[in-house]
């Protein structure tokens, strides 16, 4: 996981750099554009992937899996350096996040299945290409928690949906503009439930907008 943070940051500190750039090249040209985010593709409509590293959290222990997902939202901009809408998102861990560990007359085995979140995001646009952003939300996710005890008795399943919240943030950058702006992002995401479990997970997405 520190792996995989370490290689979000980098993620961020390129595109923030990347956004510099433009930055610095559209003021010779027209200082009037590069002041305003009148002229950003951060509107409307849009759709994309997302995928990187998952840690379910549960009864004193974490395990770190690949993970991928989904995202839907619209965004609006508001007195041009403004940009906030809803989004609704997916993620589930390859084959599903699953701790497991010694108990007292057995072991037990807690594993986490898809997420599924609504929630909105705001952000604030540094150029016309590039936004800094924070999110959160509500969250439900399916999970299975399984004992199974040493002496033949007592042992059981249970599987279940909890409920919880969401918070997050991360930095977006328009790659290509035209009629379907494509773009990149990196971003952290903290979900916690309501059954005292949570889940961290840093990613990258690329998604595209329909203006």
């Amino acid at each position: 996981m520190r792996t995989i943070l370490l290689v979000a940051a980098a993620a961020a500190a390129l595109s923030a750099g990347a956004a510099s750039a433009q930055d610095v090249t559209t003021t010779t040209t027209d200082t009037t554009t590069t002041a305003s985010g009148s002229n950003t593709a951060f509107r409307g409509f849009r759709l994309e992937g997302n995928a990187g590293g998952d840690r379910f959290q549960s009864q004193g222990r974490h395990h770190d899996k690949f993970g991928y997902g989904a995202t839907i939202g619209f965004d609006g901009v508001i007195a041009d350096r403004i940009v906030v809408g809803p989004e609704a998102t997916f993620w589930k861990a390859d084959s599903g996040n699953e701790n497991c560990g010694g108990a007292i007359g057995g072991s037990v085995c807690h594993k986490s299945f898809e997420e599924f979140g609504v929630g909105v995001r705001a952000g604030y646009l540094l150029t016309p290409q590039a936004l800094v952003f924070a999110k959160g939300g509500y969250v439900t996710n399916e999970q299975r928690k399984r004992f199974d005890a040493t002496t033949g008795t007592g042992s059981y399943y249970d599987h279940f949906n909890t409920t919880g919240y969401q918070v997050g943030g991360g930095v977006e950058y328009t790659v290509t503009q035209g009629r379907l702006p494509v773009y990149v992002d990196a971003q952290y995401v903290y979900s916690q439930y309501n059954d005292h479990t949570s889940r961290q997970r840093v990613m990258g997405g690329i998604g595209v907008r329909f203006k």
